[in-house]
């Protein structure tokens, strides 16, 4: 296996030479799939350049937290076609990581020294600095892309409980971390996410979408019960700020029964759901996401979002895949090729029912059980990402809730503009 993934490594298409072979793509969607998963770190000089009084340089998620001891980064980077990147700072990959540098005045994205594209900082939102009544800093509230406002209201999932977690996530990890280290809580306060909203919308233009995430809560009555009932609450007071029933929202979330769907449909604004497969395969479900695979199961995970288009409607229902992790080994796909097709074939019986894919790059990040893994290569990412885009087309499905200025974590969904 050592040998064979030397040669793989050795036969990759360089950056230039995918854009040169797929020049039907944009190349501004290319790097960013390749700056995600090769990941970036800073220079000195580009450090120096974040400025705390006009960029984002302290965020906290439930994957990863930035600036919680003053220790300023850039949150993240966009390209000068507006494409937003989310990656992070990763030392420890078998890919030499892009290097952001400050080069005659501009930032730029540099490779073993060569320029490769202009970039800039995230600017930070009006909030970020303000409190709420009970003390809280906002930013650890609410955390703002380009054009989206993201909510995380709850930071740890319970499949972690027994050890059975998403092989390819950190968020386990990440939490004992904050908590050991900033004394983070789990649940955010429905107060402060209602405050924190209010004075995120007093900025004109700057918020498309709002977004929540959590990691799953198992308990209840009925499984997954008592994170429906934190999301009605959550999103409850986000809707305190409108003044129509429904706003421009989105969950990411379990795979909820059609009674936990409409319970949360009937009683908050939220326009879209999205339950995350991961994998798009029974076989690699059961290993990559055991906790899922043995108290829900791929065929019921998968017929509940399938459900859920019967109650938020078609173009308003994803679900997302962590694109690469199924050439994670042992047990996943051992060529490309093959872990592309079936990929894809899957993901037209999504379609074919009304439900999007989108994909997020794979990084084997430190912290997970997946840290010591190789990525497929670049030219996987862009046709993956050429695949689901084509399947939207060919099946007339909207990604509105989920496009490149309500999320830009989707090299795919970019494509629906800038193919």
């Amino acid at each position: 296996m050592a040998v064979e993934l030397l040669n793989k490594k050795q036969t990759e298409l360089t950056l230039k030479e995918v854009i040169e072979k797929y020049s039907d793509i944009s190349p501004y969607a290319i790097i960013k799939a390749d700056v995600q998963r090769r990941t970036v770190v800073y220079s000195e000089r580009a450090l120096e350049a974040a400025d705390k009084n006009i960029h984002q340089v302290q965020a906290r998620g439930i994957f990863a937290s930035v600036g919680e001891k003053h220790d300023y980064m850039p949150v993240s980077l966009i390209l000068r076609d507006g494409l937003s990147i989310l990656t992070g700072p990763v030392t420890t990959l078998r890919n030499a990581p892009y290097v952001v540098d400050k080069i005659d005045g501009k930032l730029y994205l540099t490779d073993s020294g060569e320029l490769v594209e202009e970039v800039e900082y995230w600017y930070k939102p009006d909030f970020q600095d303000k409190l709420t009544s009970s003390g809280k800093p906002m930013w650890q509230i609410a955390t703002a892309r380009p054009q989206r406002l993201d909510i995380d209201p709850y930071s740890y999932c319970h499949f972690w409980d027994k050890g059975d977690g998403c092989r390819f996530c950190n968020m386990g990890a990440n939490f004992n971390r904050s908590k050991r280290e900033f004394n983070k809580p789990a649940r955010l306060d429905a107060e402060d996410v209602y405050e924190t909203v209010r004075e995120a919308l007093k900025q004109p233009g700057r918020f498309t979408n709002i977004k929540m995430t959590a990691g799953s809560i198992l308990s209840g009555e009925e499984i997954f019960d008592d994170e429906v009932e934190m999301y009605i609450e959550i999103l409850q007071a986000v809707g305190r700020n409108f003044k129509t029933k429904r706003f421009p929202s989105q969950i990411i979330a379990s795979a909820f029964s059609e009674k936990q769907l409409a319970r949360i449909y009937e009683n908050t604004g939220v326009m879209s759901f999205t339950s995350d497969m991961e994998v798009l395969n029974e076989k690699l479900f059961a290993s990559v996401c055991p906790g899922k695979s043995k108290l829900v199961g791929y065929k019921e995970w998968k017929r509940r979002i399938f459900a859920a288009v019967d109650i938020f409607g078609r173009g308003f229902v994803n679900t997302g895949i962590v694109g690469g992790v199924e050439t994670a080994q042992p047990g996943g796909f051992t060529t490309e090729e093959d872990a592309l097709k079936a990929t894809l074939e899957e993901a037209e019986d999504f379609a074919q029912h009304g439900v999007s894919t989108v994909h997020c790059v794979w990084v084997p990040y430190p912290g997970s059980v997946f840290q010591n893994q190789n990525n497929p290569s670049l030219e996987y990412y862009v046709r993956l990402s050429k695949g689901l885009y084509e399947l939207r087309k060919k099946y007339d499905l909207s990604i509105d809730m989920d496009n490149y200025r309500r999320c830009g974590n989707h090299p795919d969904s970019d494509l629906d503009r800038v193919l």
